[in-house]
């Protein structure tokens, strides 16, 4: 008989016997441990902590391993939550007229290699909504004239979080959406929305970012993933790579290479997102990879 299976996931202000109450709590309900990670930040002095375990004890219901969970962390002023290790998060992506990103996204969740349910495709371009019916996924083209007012992009963001409230959305992912969020959006999805940088953070911003790479000569290429924030392209940082590239490479061929990149940071960064792996640090983040 297959056993539950749960991510707990805490943080607190570091201390002695962090590690001791949880192995305890988990022994007293009957649960197993599988894997477990833990960081201890001098800096911020804040304790992290990723416990993957099973529960094996037929007798403990799901409600009263929370209850108990819950008391657990008011008791020891812990920001503790507890996930079922086999649900698949509900995620929107959001993309305008470059594709890469989505397609290996799509590609991914189709091969059984992202556990996540892809609930809807959202864009300002009716460019890929052949390709979200061949994964039989909802697009909802939701348009945004250059240059619209405040109203009209308000209007257009309303319309989006009536679709995250509708699939009960856990995760939005900005894969190429050239659309500025709104602070009020931008807040509504604190610590739940991902995007991807076509470079490291801050350079190379604006458009035809690998035009600019090639003129000022770069070495490295490489891609960003972050959490959104109000503050555009300075959220919290997931996940980094780069390629090496030389001076005899044109400005496509940087482009292909940068966009390979941000297809596997990005896919990264959004399967440690469902897997529970990522957690805050104020500015920064400590993923338990």
């Amino acid at each position: 008989m297959t056993h539950p299976e749960y991510i707990l996931t805490l943080s607190c202000l570091d201390q002695r016997g962090i590690v001791l109450r949880v192995a305890g709590f988990l022994a007293e309900h009957g649960c197993n441990i599988i894997d477990s990670a833990q960081f201890g930040d001098p800096e911020s002095r804040l304790f992290f902590m990723r416990v993957h375990f099973a529960l094996e004890d037929e007798a403990v219901l799901d409600a009263d391993l929370r209850g108990a969970f819950a008391a657990l962390c008011e008791a020891n002023n812990m920001r503790g939550q507890l996930h079922d290790a086999h649900a698949k998060p509900r995620v929107l992506i959001m993309v305008s007229k470059i594709g890469h990103c989505l397609n290996d996204l799509l590609f991914r969740y189709k091969s059984g290699l992202l556990p996540v349910e892809i609930s809807a495709i959202v864009s300002n371009h009716m460019d890929f909504y052949q390709l979200a019916a061949s994964y039989n996924i909802p697009f909802h083209h939701l348009p945004l004239a250059t240059g619209a007012s405040e109203e009209a992009k308000l209007a257009q963001e309303a319309r989006i979080v009536e679709l995250l409230d509708t699939h009960k959305v856990e995760l939005v992912v900005l894969a190429r959406y050239m659309q500025i969020l709104s602070p009020g959006l931008c807040k509504a999805l604190e610590g739940r929305a991902i995007n991807i940088h076509h470079s490291f953070l801050p350079s190379f911003k604006g458009a035809r970012p690998y035009a600019q790479a090639h003129t000022r000569g770069v070495k490295l290429i490489g891609a960003t993933a972050h959490f959104v924030t109000g503050e555009l392209d300075e959220g919290p940082i997931i996940e980094q790579d780069v390629e090496r590239v030389d001076h005899a490479m044109t400005t496509d061929e940087l482009t292909a290479i940068g966009r390979d990149v941000e297809c596997v940071v990005l896919a990264r960064a959004v399967k440690w997102f469902v897997e529970h792996r990522i957690l805050q640090n104020g500015h920064r983040t400590v993923v338990f990879k």
